[in-house]
């Protein structure tokens, strides 16, 4: 049951193309968004589709994987462990962020 521990699986089309980082130490890091759909049928009998984005967060060899094959508009499945953290924005405001660390991904299409 350890293995079901803040794990998240989800599989989407990606919403941008991925932003990597390098940084002094050969360490990279890539940022990317998901969506994921989930329809139902309303009061009225009609579909409905909703959407929901999530921000992924891709370190070392999974960083660079994901720089060089992904792409806007890929559909991938993806593997990871949710995170909170919390920084202060440019205007000096607060600001909060969950994301998806990412352990393993699969593209799709």
């Amino acid at each position: 049951m350890s293995t079901l521990r803040n794990s998240v699986h989800l599989v989407g089309n990606l919403g941008m193309d991925p932003e990597v980082k390098n940084f002094d130490n050969n360490r990279k890091l890539a940022r990317l968004s998901i969506a994921t759909n989930e329809s139902y049928k309303n009061d009225k009998g009609e579909k409905v589709t909703e959407t929901q984005w999530h921000n992924l967060i891709f370190w070392g060899n999974q960083a660079k994987l994901a720089g060089d094959y992904l792409k806007k508009g890929d559909e991938v499945a993806i593997e990871g462990k949710l995170t909170n953290r919390n920084y202060v924005d440019k205007d000096g405001n607060k600001r909060y962020a969950c994301e998806v660390v990412v352990n393993e991904f699969i593209k799709l299409k």
